[in-house]
């Protein structure tokens, strides 16, 4: 029996050690107004939580992390376990059933996901409500009688001078579309445990950029009005003024936990002997925060020059030909590079004027946009595919990046020299575009027929028989067929708009399979890449665009020439719009993917 035991012990050890998973503590109903807690169990040491959103609650708290170990011995074996807790504070804001999606972390190298759940929310009833204050109303009376109670101070008892919160700006009177970074603080003379941010604030006229995200918090002291404070930066953006005039910047709400001093109740009893600071004790008060609105004057930009691609900051660029030497129907790219500090997100340089008898790919896009205290900046690069298809020496113009420089109140324009690239005769291909070189040979490649001398004509004294003319009759009518097809094919490989639709969807699929291959794999930048081309790409032969006009303004035009219906031309454009903004927008990335990526197939299938 000793070793049916110790055999179980040690299969019990070595299955808890194998199995890490993490489990769901939250309660299945609550009240409206009520605050409950929810937590996510791991067990086992675990790292990189990522939390779920909880729609249709305010959070009060979290998340916070707790870990407990444990020993247990036992047959002369001993084990150990470690358990790690997320915890949230929520509060029930309205009635109704909401689902909350899974939670992820990893443990011991292994990724663990929690189960989605649900928490139904309900309205008190009437004698629900007045069995509660009864319930509360017995807690005061009980603690009136009992000199030990801990009374603590009331939340409007703190100065407002000794705790509160302020939101600065940069700079309050910028250029449009200039970077300006917007600092949230907290100033305390009292204890804090912890904060949650109520709601955050909605810049109406503003592109927003988080830079706080995945940041520890700063705390440091600081003198204000004479008085000393110790400060947190609990939240820094980015803001970038999407039209000119007087802006606001709506305030934050959060909620902070501040340690205050407990005293007990006076009853006039020998108790209040003890009523010394030795044995008080500090509690934890929930404390509103707000920060007061802020008005910004935004400058419009000066009248812009031809080329301006509505970049605004301080930028480099650079980029140009990879190879000045290639044969025709080879690839050879162009890139251009723009860095700096700005508004990066938004640049969209203009297309270079590249020869009419090169073949242009859409561009890849490729960001490294960073965002630090100092704001956004980095580098975002354009790459285009080339094929010349004829060969000679060519010219690619000179490129000019023309950007605004608040600094200097100005405009600033940058070039990239003209290069040249020589074009050397490679292998034929069939390509809808026509090969000069081809056509040149035309004359040499077939050579004159000399006549031989008179033919002595032979009369043939015998009847040609029906097979003959059975025969004479079907190549007749092939040749006709054959004659009729070589037009037809001639007319489609001509049509070069009626080529790109015929394979506008064809390649928007294959694009949207392999962006698929991405989802779930971390991989978002060839993800928005595949998509992005997919998107895009279909468009552009489904409406025969030119690629170097291929933007929102020309699509919404185009669909509306083509009488497209209302609704579908509204579910295109978002589709654009949400494509463009959720490489940037914070959030759960796979969750986004995902969206954009059905959204994406849902409106293909539809062209």
């Amino acid at each position: 029996m000793k070793r049916i035991i110790s055999i179980l012990a040690l299969l019990s050890i070595a299955v808890s050690t194998l199995a890490q998973e993490m489990t769901v503590q939250a309660p299945k109903q609550v009240y409206v107004g009520d605050n409950f807690t929810v937590r996510f169990v791991v067990n086992e040491k675990a790292s990189d939580f990522r939390g779920p959103t909880f729609k249709g609650f305010s959070l009060r708290s979290g998340p916070n992390t707790s870990t407990s170990q444990s020993f247990s011995f036992g047959y002369g074996q001993s084990s150990h376990s470690v358990q790690t807790t997320y915890s949230y504070t929520l509060a029930a804001d309205v009635e109704g059933t909401f689902t909350v999606g899974p939670a992820t972390c990893t443990a011991d190298g292994k990724k663990l996901t929690s189960e989605s759940f649900s928490i139904k929310v309900v309205k008190m009833s009437q004698a629900q409500q007045q069995q509660r204050q009864q319930q509360q109303q017995q807690q005061r009376q009980r603690q009136a009688y009992d000199p030990w109670a801990q009374q603590p101070q009331a939340a409007s008892e703190i100065d407002e001078k000794s705790l509160f919160a302020r939101a600065s700006v940069s700079n309050s009177n910028p250029y449009q579309g200039e970077q300006v970074i917007i600092t949230y603080k907290v100033y305390s003379q009292i204890p804090i445990r912890q904060y949650a941010i109520d709601k955050l604030p909605g810049n109406r006229g503003f592109w927003a950029e988080d830079l706080s995200a995945g940041k520890q918090i700063k705390q440091y002291e600081e003198t204000d009005g004479g008085r000393q404070y110790m400060v947190f930066e609990i939240r820094k953006g980015a803001l970038f003024a999407q039209e000119s005039g007087k802006l606001t910047i709506e305030p934050l709400t959060l909620e902070v936990l501040a340690m205050v001093k407990s005293q007990r109740r006076r009853t006039g009893s020998i108790w209040d002997l003890f009523d010394d600071p030795f044995f008080n004790t500090s509690q934890a008060v929930e404390y509103p925060l707000r920060t007061k609105p802020l008005s910004v004057n935004v400058k419009p930009l000066p009248a812009a020059p031809d080329g301006f691609s509505g970049a605004v900051g301080s930028f480099s660029v650079k980029g140009g030909l990879n190879l000045d030497r290639v044969k025709s129907n080879e690839a050879l790219t162009y890139r251009i590079t723009v860095s700096g500090n700005g508004n990066l997100m938004h640049v969209t340089p203009p297309t270079p004027q590249f020869p009419a008898s090169f073949e242009v790919y859409d561009p890849q896009i490729d960001d490294n946009i960073k965002r630090g205290d100092g704001g956004v900046s980095g580098s975002r690069t354009y790459e285009w595919v080339l094929i010349p298809r004829s060969q000679g020496n060519y010219t690619i113009p000179a490129y000019k990046f023309t950007y605004f420089d608040p600094s200097a109140g100005q405009y600033v324009t940058l070039d990239i020299e003209a290069q040249q690239v020589q074009v050397d005769k490679g292998a034929a291909v069939a390509s809808a575009y026509a090969q000069k070189d081809d056509v040149r040979l035309l004359n040499s490649d077939i050579n004159y027929i000399h006549p031989i001398g008179a033919l002595e004509a032979k009369r043939d004294e015998g009847h040609a028989g029906a097979a003959f003319y059975i025969v004479a009759a079907l190549i007749a009518l092939l040749a006709a067929v054959a004659v009729w097809w070589d037009k037809k094919h001639r007319a489609a490989q001509e049509d070069i708009a009626g080529l790109r639709l015929k394979r506008a969807t064809r390649m928007a699929r294959r694009r949207l399979k392999k962006a698929s291959t991405f989802l779930g794999s971390g991989d978002t930048n060839r993800f928005y890449e595949e998509i992005y081309k997919a998107i895009w790409g279909c468009l552009a032969d489904k409406y025969n665009i030119e690629l170097s006009q291929l933007n929102r303004d020309t699509v919404s035009a185009c669909l509306a020439g083509k009488q497209v219906p209302e609704a579908q031309q509204q579910r295109i454009m978002k589709v654009l719009q949400d494509v463009d903004l959720a490489r940037f927008a914070p959030g759960d990335a796979e969750a986004q993917k995902q969206t954009i990526y059905t959204e994406a197939l849902m409106m293909i299938a539809e062209l």
